[in-house]
């Protein structure tokens, strides 16, 4: 019967893959930053509406919940998708590139939510005989620094939710292969701020003043021995200055610099202490310089751990469906960063890869690249391996 089930949907997701594709296709050329995903969202809605999903809404964003229950008593899976897009000028020539000016999907979001739609379509056309209750999330703002995963979980996206599947497109792997982890699969992605406040003065009487960006240049040059020199080789970090500003003008001495960072890290003990080990970095050469500072940093995303059942559900039936030779075990951890996390902190699931990278479409250029673009083809893989994760999921915790 589960089996029956699984062949019903797929090929229900065969039959409307084109429908999918032009759902994306609108999707990116109609791109939305995060918190501004008002398009996508009651394209999304409207959709959904026609399948009989019960739809909860949010007054402060665009994320929603849409619930398809065929027994109040079964249990709940649910799959999450992204919807928000990236200050990024598209660079494609695609009859569908972005119609926004400085926007564009740069990193697959249009992929997922079109992948979600459609596996929720499939779903609902076969609900008289599902094991159990689906729950789609979908989610705005993951580009944020905050991660609207926060928001949809403090809306009550998890109550009720035994397991949680996710995907993510990836060019660095073939259309028709999908690439899972056990284990942590991404770093913590955490921000800070660093204003350092000196002295103006004529740039040709130096010793009249303290030079701000001589003791920030001290400052990142300090920052940056951290990872080399104070943290266990074995354990990887990485800490990036990613702005600095400061000055007026060639001739005067600056008095005020700031600059913003990131920090990645596979280990909660060692992303616990970099705040401490950065501060005393800052602290040491302001002393020595004459200058002071403020030091904000925040902790945002955790680390993304996959549960390794989930992961085994995910790789049996993605094996069924493309074969064991294009699962491909990631091995290795990254250290992007990815909202997807704080769902895993709550309940157990896993996020793979999605393989979009064809070279005869030229969909292999990285994400947040002005080139970036997802291989259509890629979508039914993506619909089939989140739909049977889901309905195994199920059959199993009803079984």
């Amino acid at each position: 019967m589960k089996k029956h089930i699984k062949q019903n949907i797929f090929l229900a997701i065969d039959n409307i893959n084109e429908r999918v594709i032009e759902v994306r296709h609108d999707l990116h050329a109609h791109p939305e930053l995060s918190g501004h995903e008002e398009h996508t969202k009651y394209l999304v809605k409207g959709i959904l509406e026609m399948q009989g999903y019960a739809i909860c809404e949010f007054d402060d964003h665009y994320g929603l919940i849409a619930d398809l229950i065929v027994d109040e008593n079964a249990p709940m899976v649910a799959i999450r998708a992204d919807m928000d897009a990236l200050p990024i000028t598209e660079q494609t020539e695609e009859p569908y590139r972005s119609q926004v000016e400085g926007v564009m999907h740069a990193c697959g979001h249009d992929s997922h939510t079109a992948i979600a739609l459609g596996s929720a379509i499939a779903l609902a056309e076969n609900r008289n005989h599902l094991p159990g209750n689906i729950r789609f999330i979908f989610q705005p703002s993951e580009e944020t620094k905050e991660g609207g995963s926060l928001q949809m979980i403090e809306g009550g996206a998890l109550e009720g939710i035994g397991a949680i599947f996710g995907l993510h497109a990836y060019p660095y792997l073939s259309t028709g292969e999908i690439g899972y982890k056990y284990g942590v699969m991404m770093a913590s992605a955490d921000i800070f701020t660093i204003e350092i406040f000196g002295k103006s003065a004529h740039g040709a009487r130096p010793h009249e003043g303290v030079d701000a960006i001589l003791v920030a240049s001290m400052v990142v040059n300090s920052i940056n021995h951290i990872v080399s020199r104070r943290i266990d080789p074995l354990h990887p970090a990485v800490i990036t200055m990613g702005t600095i500003e400061g000055g007026r003008a060639g001739n005067i001495i600056c008095d005020h610099v700031v600059a913003k960072g990131t920090v990645r890290t596979l280990n909660e003990a060692i992303r616990k202490d970099i705040p401490k080990m950065i501060e005393e970095a800052i602290r040491g050469v302001c002393k020595s310089m004459g200058a002071t500072y403020n030091f904000d940093y925040v902790f945002g995303q955790p680390e993304l751990i996959n549960d390794n059942a989930m992961v085994d559900i995910l790789r049996g039936e993605a094996e069924k469906i493309i074969g064991s030779e294009n699962c491909i075990d990631l091995v290795d951890p990254v250290m992007g960063g990815e909202d997807f996390s704080e769902y895993l902190q709550i309940v157990p699931g896993t996020l793979f890869r999605l393989g979009t990278c064809n070279t005869d479409k030229n969909t292999c250029a990285p994400q947040h690249n002005s080139r970036f673009n997802v291989d259509d083809d890629a979508l039914k893989y993506g619909m089939k391996i989140l739909s049977a994760c889901a309905l195994e999921y199920l059959s199993n915790k009803k079984g």
